[in-house]
């Protein structure tokens, strides 16, 4: 478990340092955000092993430095000051003295700015996960009364950008005039991220003889790289918000949900060295119905409160279904190649395949 020592290291200077400086109060709410953090991004973890596993093991190591700092002090601090700003029209000056001077204040304009960033998450995650879905390559398939369906869509052009525009139009539809364009506005920008960042391979596309090798490495490496920071972008969008119900101090809260972030980041290394994805085949169709279930749940936020240990328990079950799948189909094919008197050993083994 080596992946996880600097997690470990960090979170026990954290809380130590948190315990001699504001007690244990805070210290112990370090550690419940940090768990919130982790419960909310099993999946996005899943996901991101499916990526980082095809990338170059010095863009993996990247990943989780640069990107651990884009990530706790990026996307846990200064996205949530900048989507105030925008909200409220405070510029981002002002924002970050209401972080500092007046916590409640900034919660409450981050709680004001929660249509748009639940309408961007929501089409950025629900476009990921369509992706995936729709993918008529795909061999394995988990569930496949529903997954062969959705493949036979998949043949039709721009369908899943398609879904996605009707599901924001009829949300849209349910929610007051007064928050309508903010909420198609920040879907909109969803579907667009997700699009940039998804045809980034063909618009920096060269031929073989015009860029090295090395280099069409480190570009495909950034492209890849960028579309993990805005997926946990995505992720961590539930987790801001939802940490002020926990603590109204901005550096309890950056801290908890940033050592969360590293412990998710050490999961994804984890499961890329141990080759977990290739070992339980269903457990990225299962990160991937958690990612569909999450982004819905944050579009229905938007007409109805959530509590994120209903977001957090779906993702989990989503998973952990995956995973007790895969084991039960690497059991049947042992099963086929193991000899008869291993059968006869066994015979419950054998019925239940």
């Amino acid at each position: 478990m080596r992946s996880f020592y600097g997690s470990h290291a960090i979170l026990t200077l954290a809380l130590i340092g948190v315990f001699v400086t504001d007690g244990i109060k805070d210290a112990f709410l370090v550690l419940v955000l940090a768990i919130l953090e982790i419960s909310l991004s099993v999946d996005n973890a899943v996901v991101n092993a499916g990526v980082l596993k095809n990338m170059e093991p010095i863009w993996q190591k990247r990943f989780l430095t640069w990107g651990m700092l884009i990530a706790v002090f990026g996307m846990r601090l200064v996205f949530p000051v900048m989507v105030v700003s925008f909200a409220t029209g405070l510029s981002s000056h002002d924002v970050i003295l209401l972080v500092i001077n007046s916590p409640e204040q900034y919660a409450y304009h981050l709680h004001q700015a929660h249509p748009m960033i639940a309408s961007l998450g929501g089409m950025f995650l629900l476009m990921v996960g369509l992706s995936f879905m729709l993918d008529e390559t795909r061999d394995v398939l988990w569930i496949g009364g529903i997954e062969k369906r959705l493949q036979s869509l998949g043949k039709i052009d721009a369908v899943n950008t398609t879904i996605s525009l009707a599901c924001l139009l009829i949300i849209s539809t349910t929610v007051s005039s007064e928050i309508k364009s903010t909420v198609l506005l920040g879907g909109i920008w969803g579907i667009f991220l997700y699009g940039f960042v998804s045809s980034l391979d063909s618009l920096f596309a060269v031929s073989e003889d015009q860029m090295s090798i090395t280099k069409t490495a480190k570009r495909g490496g950034l492209i890849v790289f960028l579309y993990l920071e805005l997926l946990d972008a995505s992720f961590s969008f539930d987790g801001v918000i939802g940490a002020f119900a926990i603590s109204q101090k901005i550096q309890i809260i950056t801290l908890g949900l940033g050592i969360g972030a590293l412990y998710v980041r050490s999961l994804t290394i984890y499961l890329v060295k141990k080759g977990v994805l290739d070992q339980y085949i269903y457990l990225e169709h299962g990160a991937h119905y958690a990612i569909l279930a999450l982004a819905m749940l944050m579009l229905v936020s938007i007409v109805h409160e959530i509590p994120e240990v209903i977001t957090g328990v779906t993702g989990a079950v989503l998973i952990g279904l995956s995973l007790w799948s895969s084991n039960s189909y690497n059991k049947q094919q042992a099963l086929l190649v193991a000899p008869e008197s291993l059968k006869q050993r066994y015979p419950n083994l054998h019925n239940n395949s």
